[in-house]
């Protein structure tokens, strides 16, 4: 008899990063969540299956996501939701009152009407710093009021295969009758390189730059800001990245250059140092195609939280009932 497998649904699911992880974990997705149409249609021509709703997650009542997915309350695995967080970020203006910041509730809404037993919010650093701290407690006070044991911690993607120092805010929640702390995964793998990434792909030609943009990358040493060597470039957060060391983090407003010759990286390239396979497609329009791998979530990483909750929690707790009803049985 095959097992069962863990269930979950995703909102604000973007172009797959999140579902990519849940999958490589063992999960079946029954539900994906997301409103911009680019990110909908990369979904979709990596995940034929997965049933999406797109639209405003407004509009998805908690009894229709229930009635897409075939669940009664309180049996999905996993809610798992990246709210838009331009308006928590370091690299953005971090407004407390940011209007993209109330997408939060939306999920506080499905998560307090679903019940799932575990859930997972994925966020930036930012949220935890400077005047956004309070409004990082307000969030795991109101998910705690769900009903949930939460914890949250920062993880550095880099430490579960993924070729980027990448920092994510990571919030774990456990459903208070299941009576299981939640927890995060450990540190798993030895950081990877750019070159151990991608030093096999073709390195190309340079790209079509003006001699000045050539010059000042000619001066960086790699690893080294672009900024920092070329102050006309204004804010951009772009690096010669070194082939020894992991990526710096990919954002979507700034793109990192190539080692060897003075070009930006390409899609296949960003692609796999955001933890994605080189069989994942990309279609649609190339500036797009950039926006979505700086803003998913890096599938390798998510991959390891989500086999974290199979393990410690979804696990636990099957034997735990296994364990109740078979003393029942012999009552």
């Amino acid at each position: 008899m095959t097992a069962r497998k863990p269930t979950v649904i995703s909102a604000f699911a973007g172009c797959g990063g999140s579902s990519l992880g849940y999958r490589m974990a063992g999960f079946r997705e029954l539900l994906a969540i997301e409103y911009d149409p680019h990110a909908v249609q990369v979904f979709k021509a990596n995940f034929p299956d997965v049933p999406v709703f797109d639209g405003d997650i407004a509009d998805l009542s908690v009894d229709e996501c229930l009635e897409r997915t075939g669940l009664d309350i309180g049996v999905l695995d996993v809610l798992d939701g990246s709210p838009p967080c331009q308006g928590f970020s370091i690299a953005g203006r971090r407004q407390a009152d940011d209007a993209r910041n109330d997408l939060f509730l939306e999920f506080v809404r499905l998560l307090d009407g679903l019940k799932p037993k575990a859930f997972v919010m994925e966020n930036v650093k930012g949220l935890t710093i400077g005047k956004m701290r309070p409004v990082f407690l307000h969030i795991l006070d109101t998910l705690r009021k769900c009903g949930y044991r939460t914890v949250a911690r920062i993880l550095n993607a880099t430490h579960y295969g993924v070729p980027q120092n990448r920092l994510r805010l990571i919030v774990i929640g456990v459903r208070e009758d299941i009576g299981i702390e939640p927890s995060h995964p450990k540190p798993q793998t030895r950081p990877k390189s750019v070159r151990d990434a991608i030093g096999h792909l073709p390195v190309g030609k340079r790209g079509n730059r003006s001699q000045c943009l050539l010059k000042a990358w000619e001066q960086l040493l790699p690893g080294q800001a672009m900024r920092k060597a070329f102050p006309g470039v204004g804010q951009m957060q772009s690096y010669r990245i070194d082939p020894a060391k992991p990526s710096p983090a990919q954002i979507k407003s700034s793109r990192n250059f190539h080692w060897r010759v003075c070009r930006n990286l390409s899609i296949p390239e960003e692609s796999i140092l955001q933890g994605f396979p080189e069989s994942f497609v990309w279609v649609g329009p190339k500036t797009k195609c950039h926006e979505r791998i700086g803003n998913s979530v890096p599938p390798p990483m998510m991959a390891a939280i989500a086999s974290q909750i199979r393990t410690s929690v979804l696990t636990a707790y099957h034997s735990i009932q296994k364990t109740k009803a078979e003393k029942q049985g012999k009552q």
